[in-house]
């Protein structure tokens, strides 16, 4: 089994790797690094711990996972990056691991990051998600599963994005992205519902349906945010509503960023 380890590759003695890890050329693992079965670890590659990582992981080589939080609050304590299984980290990718004693920041299973992404300190990333190259991810922001980031944009820091959202190319996001919502522009809006995401994750006609009352209601009335909840009360109670509306009023919440407003539209708040 040693021939799965590049003889050029440095291994802290420290280190946990399953025997099945395949470790590149010029590799460098920290200790207190655990990796888990038939993940792979590509040429100059950097591991530094705290960090776990789960099976069946590519990791391509240049990515740089479990560095210290580019935080000026952090100060030496023992945190985290943990990383799940099957998940796809491409060239060039930084991960930080989190500010705060015991925080980590963490990376669910079956993601896509292109090359070039930075996921800042005391970030989540779900599962499934798609990040595409040159995506800039500020601390403590919380992507939910199924989401596609298009590439070349920042997202800053404590801001929400909800699942199966889709968020356009050179985007600015500086606010919440509400589920299901297609967002693009410099400054951001909800242009649409991410009509290609939900046909992809198998909506049936009804959802459908009900979904674009529910954006019709939010982004095409002239609703305030008050009134906006209480119709959309009135649609039914399918799983989907119920999470819309849950991630409408956490928007609203201190230590939230508000929501990204729609085409044409105010903010949607109480202040609309």
């Amino acid at each position: 089994m040693k021939t799965l380890i590049h003889q050029t590759a440095v291994i802290h003695p420290n280190a946990e790797l399953h025997p099945t890890v395949q470790v590149g050329a010029y590799a460098v693992i920290g200790g207190h690094v655990k990796v888990g079965p038939e993940t792979t670890i590509g040429a100059h590659a950097v591991l530094e711990g705290p960090l776990e990582i789960g099976a069946r992981n590519q990791i391509f080589p240049g990515a740089v996972i479990g560095m210290e939080p580019q935080d000026r609050k952090y100060d030496g304590e023992f945190s985290w990056v943990k990383i799940g299984d099957d998940n796809r980290i491409r060239e060039y990718v930084t991960i930080n691991r989190a500010t705060g004693t015991g925080k980590e920041t963490r990376i669910g299973n079956g993601n896509l990051l292109m090359a070039y992404v930075h996921v800042g300190h005391n970030s989540v990333i779900e599962d499934n998600v798609t990040i595409s190259n040159s995506v800039a991810i500020a601390g403590h922001v919380h992507i939910e599963s199924r989401s596609v980031i298009s590439g070349v944009l920042g997202i800053h820091q404590f801001v929400h994005i909800g699942t199966l959202a889709m968020v356009g190319g050179m985007s600015r996001i500086e606010r919440d992205v509400p589920p299901y919502m297609l967002v693009e522009g410099n400054p951001s809006r909800v242009r649409s519902l991410n009509l290609v995401g939900l046909k992809r994750a198998g909506f049936s006609t009804d959802e459908f349906q009900i979904l674009k009352k529910a954006f019709r209601i939010l982004y095409r009335s002239e609703m305030v945010f008050k009134e906006s909840l209480e119709q959309l009360e009135l649609l039914g109670d399918t799983q989907q509503l119920q999470h819309l509306r849950r991630f409408l009023l956490l928007s609203q919440m201190p230590g939230r960023r508000g929501l990204i407003p729609g085409k044409g539209k105010a903010v949607v708040s109480d202040e609309s």
